[in-house]
């Protein structure tokens, strides 16, 4: 048989997937798992989206519509973006797909040319650098500094730029992190983009889920900024709707989203039509719903910070937005915890959901090494047990090195005593360290 392709064989699977799928494996198993890995609202999708699907059905709107998404749609997200954002867009500047990873994947298609360098500031969605390499890209990672609260500056990013540079990446409000960008900062990043003329690409995803300041569309500051910039939302966070993946991407002009559109149909065709429909009805009215969980999310994240202070040998890295926290657990690599010694977040992940009972993301697949994510989207009673949970786990590990303290000690003194040939000492030493050896 031939080789396969380098494409698909050169992309790392989904590791937030795998282990979301370890979860729920035990939780079919009857396993009390508190699952911290959730990448979406843990609510229902809000009745008012559901019953414009119903009515969807009911009108027999379940055919095929343009491959770019219908009129309706594509100008309720212009009037959206106009309101929200201040950006002025025609529905031809719009394309709706599967969700935002395929408007994503429709960018990198139309902007990414065969060798190009694509800088990316991590931590990042572990599927940035996967799409970039799949379309012919090299991913340049630029490391944001926890100090910083992982927000990177513009000179970082410009000190990564080379000749082979075409666009940078960038998500605010981020995943993992949770960091926002001030509009001073984003200016900075945009000057220098602009500078040496770069496409950005802006993934606005989690705009709405910010507890503290307020989300700037990067593609809002100035002409040469909109010219160059394309910005990707779509319903998933926000709405909740994740599965009902409708994502979009507003073009800097018709001509390269008529670009995107022409991939897209022979791609996918149509996103799903009662989908669509459905959404026009998210992007008009129901704020209210929207604030309501924007609130609990909010009061979820203090919860979560306020309970990580009781967890030992880890550090909590804070932002402002989406629904993630990253937590440091370096402090434990080398340490005896459950029976091992984890040298990895991916080893401390593993012992947690085996020994604990706990899900987290380790972030080596987003960039940072030494952290783990947890996600505030699941209830309060949960987000107590979970970290609960997690701070009888590791610190299990001052009880454990005591322990090997004492079998070192012991060892050290059975060999001195078994070379005086005095049981009687040994004995005696025994009983003064209070623990039998065996």
């Amino acid at each position: 048989m031939k080789e396969l392709a380098k494409r698909a064989t050169s992309v790392t699977p989904s590791l937030t997937l795998a282990i979301t799928a370890q979860a729920k494996k035990l939780k079919s198993e009857g396993v009390d798992v508190v699952a911290f890995t959730a990448g979406e609202p843990d609510c229902n999708t809000p009745a008012y989206i559901v019953a414009a699907a119903k009515e969807a059905l009911d009108k027999g709107f379940t055919k095929y519509t343009p491959a770019s998404g219908t009129l309706e749609l594509r100008t309720a997200v212009c009037e959206k973006l106009a309101r929200e954002n201040g950006l002025s867009y025609k529905p031809e500047q719009i394309v709706v797909s599967n969700g935002a990873k395929q408007s994503l994947y429709n960018v990198f298609q139309t902007i990414i040319e065969e060798g190009d360098e694509v800088i990316v500031v991590a931590p990042f969605w572990l599927t940035y650098p996967e799409l970039i390499k799949v379309n012919g890209g090299t991913p340049v990672i630029v490391y944001a500094r926890a100090e910083n609260g992982f927000r990177i500056s513009a000179s970082e990013i410009e000190a990564a730029i080379t000749a082979k540079t075409k666009a940078v990446v960038f998500n605010s409000p981020n995943n993992p992190t949770g960091a926002v960008y001030n509009e001073e900062e984003l200016r900075a990043i945009m000057d220098v983009c602009v500078k040496h003329d770069l496409y950005v690409v802006s993934d606005e995803i989690y705009e709405k889920l910010i507890y503290s300041g307020k989300h700037v569309s990067l593609a809002s500051l100035g002409e040469k900024a909109y010219e160059r910039t394309f910005v990707i939302n779509g319903m998933s966070k926000a709405y909740a709707m994740t599965g009902w993946r409708i994502g979009y991407v507003a073009a800097p002009d018709a001509r390269t989203a008529k670009l995107m559109g022409g991939l897209q149909s022979h791609e996918t065709s149509n996103p799903n039509s009662i989908a669509q429909y459905a959404s026009v009805t998210a992007l008009s009215t129901g704020e209210e719903v929207i604030d309501g969980m924007v609130a609990r999310f909010g009061r979820r994240q203090k919860l979560m910070w306020k309970e990580l202070e009781s967890v030992p040998f880890v550090e909590v890295v804070k932002g402002d937005g989406a629904f993630y926290v990253m937590v440091k657990v370096s402090g434990l690599f080398g340490k005896q915890l459950g029976g091992s010694v984890p040298q990895t977040a991916l080893d401390v992940a593993n012992l947690l959901i085996e020994k604990a009972h706990v899900a987290v993301i380790p972030c080596e697949s987003f960039g940072a090494p030494d952290y783990i994510r947890l996600s505030y989207a699941l209830g309060e009673d949960d987000i107590v047990k979970g970290v609960g949970r997690m701070a009888e786990f590791f610190g299990k590990i001052v009880a454990e090195s005591r322990h090997h303290r004492l079998v070192s000690v012991g060892k050290r003194l059975y060999e001195i005593v078994n070379r005086s040939h005095s049981a009687g000492v040994f004995d005696f030493i025994v009983d003064c360290v209070g623990f039998g050896y065996s």
